[in-house]
């Protein structure tokens, strides 16, 4: 029997968490529900964005980031009775912030990885802002519209001893003040971006999960547009001038096999360790996708949006695909951890193989039958005959209009194609 003591300290712990519950629950009201406005500092830069708070007063609040007419969802939870973490889905990534005695908040965005000291951003955001860059009634008129396909040329650094950059291609949407865009590269896209037009300036940025990026430009007297472009405290130079007809150069034109080969080999570990070889039986005689990808990597998972349904639909024709995932730590137990979570939150229904670590020559070490590999994501089609037939460099997402959809076109062409190729 316990002595009296013993009971009165059992109380006394038993309202102290009860306390501490009740202050939790107190103090959640004070994240509103609705819209906010953040600004991320990044070096003199600021860079604002917009998301809606929806079960703020909960035990898991939702982060809906706005970008144009995409959406990103980011789960929430309280880690005190007055600090919040959102981890920014697959990145592995979180915002860590403070809820301010006005309502607002403050706080960093920060790497999840263990042992990574990459920068930390700063950021604050308020409730009840819907604007992005100006303020209503502060509009100015603009003095174009940006509206259609831009040739984007990059201007080099002094640091970069004059290398030419590869162009980029913009394609902008403009109805008065509000302007939304996206930027291609051969690598894939910049996501979705917001703004406005400001007379002769014009900002765009955007926030989904990744670094936030951003765009700043002046329009000249004679229509073209130059500024400054990036995710960093050093952004890009540019010059635009518009042209409808601007386009990347041909995606399947980009990455080679070596002279010699016609087919790749490699093994590696699945999620459980176990060890999977394209030669595998599970294989042979199909038409195989490959996708060179990472958790880490906003492109590869707008790919992964295209490709897990498209698997669904026609894994039984005689289809199978492989996910190539190089991550940020070459550490088993963290990539079956941040791949799990891929894998669970987009229902990959394929093998996911940890091919290492991401960066140097990386995949050029692994996959040494591939010449000139430039982006992730890179996809390789094998045929039924185990020969690879295409690869595509780098991935288009629905932002970006037209060139998405010529890319599902071609795919289900060439796709159709080689399933209906007999068996060898």
């Amino acid at each position: 029997m316990k002595s009296f003591s013993s009971r009165l300290i059992t109380y006394a712990v038993s309202a102290v968490l009860l306390l501490s519950s009740l202050n939790v629950q107190a103090q959640k009201t004070a994240l509103k529900d609705g819209i906010w406005r953040g600004i991320f500092k990044i070096g003199d830069i600021e860079v604002p964005f917009n998301f809606e708070v929806s079960n703020g007063a909960g035990k898991a609040p939702v982060f809906t980031a706005i970008n144009g007419d995409r959406r990103d969802e980011f789960q929430g939870r309280f880690i005190s009775r007055d600090s919040i973490q959102v981890n920014l889905n697959t990145f592995e990534t979180a915002w860590f912030a403070r809820i301010e005695s006005d309502g607002s908040i403050s706080g960093v965005q920060k790497s999840l990885v263990p042992g990574n000291n990459s920068r930390t951003l700063s950021f604050t955001a308020a409730p009840g802002k819907s604007y992005r860059f100006i303020e209503p009634g502060k509009e100015v008129a603009p003095k174009a519209d940006l509206s259609g396909r831009w040739w984007v040329k990059i201007k080099p650094d002094a640091d970069a001893e004059g290398k030419p950059a590869p162009d980029r291609v913009a394609v902008f949407e403009q109805k008065g003040n509000k302007l939304v865009g996206i930027i291609l590269s051969v690598s894939g896209d910049s996501r979705e971006l917001e703004g406005n037009v400001q007379g002769d300036e014009f900002y765009l940025s955007g926030v989904t999960g990744s670094s936030p990026a951003y765009v700043k430009g002046k329009i000249s007297s004679d229509q073209s547009i130059s500024g400054t472009i990036g995710a960093g405290a050093h952004p890009t130079r540019f010059e635009g001038i518009k042209d409808d007809k601007a386009a990347l150069p041909d995606a399947y034109a980009l990455t080679f096999l070596k002279p010699g080969y016609d087919r790749l080999d490699f093994t590696f570990p699945d999620l459980e360790g176990k060890p999977v070889s394209l030669r595998d039986e599970k294989y042979k005689g199909k038409v195989v996708v490959i996708e060179i990808m990472g958790s880490w990597c906003p492109n590869c998972i707008d790919q992964i949006t295209f490709l897990s349904p498209w698997y669904k639909e026609n894994k039984s024709k005689g289809v199978e695909a492989i996910a190539l995932a190089f991550e940020a730590k070459d550490d088993p137990a963290f990539a079956k951890n941040a791949l799990t979570k891929l894998k669970n939150r987009y229902d990959m229904q394929y093998d996911i193989l940890f091919a290492g670590k991401v960066g140097g020559n990386a995949v050029a070490e692994k996959l040494p039958a591939i010449d000139k590999f430039l982006a992730f994501p890179t996809t390789i089609i094998v045929g039924r005959d185990g020969k690879v037939k295409e690869i595509h460099t780098g991935f288009s997402g629905k932002g970006t209009g037209q060139f998405y959809q010529d890319y599902v076109k071609k795919w289900n062409e060439d796709l159709a194609r080689l399933i209906s190729e007999p068996l060898p």
